[in-house]
């Protein structure tokens, strides 16, 4: 299997989906692994049970394919490689549990047909009629399977399509947000910038006003000096 979790900094949810994916291989690899060993009925809740966690395997590598779109491009690379390997991992066990049905159904349908045709139970031609009906029924069972198994792999490709989907709007929305910040940031700061101008111009006003209010004075004190400057003479 791919190698687990390592110590390099990474989502902390990818994380919990590996753990997941971890649990759910090892519970699929045990049913295989016990498969050859059990009776016909046995043996059919074996695999559905394994192909229940093959589903569940696939969905959760569709999780991980989601948050993956989430994570930091520089730990992304070594991330993505990682999922690539549990895909691969888990094709490996859909293809390994195919083979141990497949091996196990014709170990018993010709293990039961040579111990009833030694017992004499059966002619040559039933058996061999026998074994075709079986083979057959047996293909079916199996294209059933697979065809199951190729309903689940479209359904998680959906649901990651879906998935990559609503992810690319929630980052459309967040630029969005975040350019509209920037534009409220830049119209504060004309505002800043307009508040300064128009303080410095009430400034101004101000100044000029006590300007001319000084020129307003000293014109009134020069023509007060220049009248009084006329009248005092003339008395004298």
């Amino acid at each position: 299997m791919s190698q687990a979790l390592d110590a390099e900094p990474g989502s902390e949810l990818f994380a919990s989906y590996e753990a997941d994916f971890r649990l759910a291989y090892a519970e699929i690899t045990q049913k295989i692994d016990q498969i050859p060993e059990l009776g016909a009925e046995p043996r059919k809740a074996s695999v559905r049970a394994a192909e229940r966690a093959i589903d569940e395997a696939d969905e959760i590598i569709g999780q991980m394919a989601i948050e993956l779109q989430n994570i930091s491009s520089g730990s992304r690379a070594k991330l993505n490689a990682r999922l690539r390997g549990y895909r691969s991992d888990l094709d490996k066990v859909k293809r390994e549990l195919r083979r141990a049905s497949e091996q196990a159904d014709r170990t018993e349908l010709f293990g039961s047909r040579a111990a009833q045709s030694r017992g004499g139970g059966l002619s040559a031609d039933d058996i061999s009629q026998d074994q075709r009906q079986q083979l057959l029924s047996g293909t079916d069972r199996l294209e059933t399977s697979s065809q199951r198994l190729r309903d689940s792999q479209r359904l998680a490709n959906e649901t990651e399509s879906i998935g990559a989907g609503i992810l690319t709007d929630l980052r459309g929305q967040r630029e969005q947000i975040v350019n509209s910040r920037n534009v409220l940031m830049e119209a504060d700061t004309y505002v800043d910038k307009s508040i300064r101008t128009l303080r410095g111009m009430a400034r101004r006003m101000v100044t000029n006003r006590l300007i001319t209010i000084g020129i307003v004075v000293l014109l009134i004190i020069i023509i007060a000096a220049i009248l009084l400057g006329r009248f005092l003479p003339r008395r004298r």
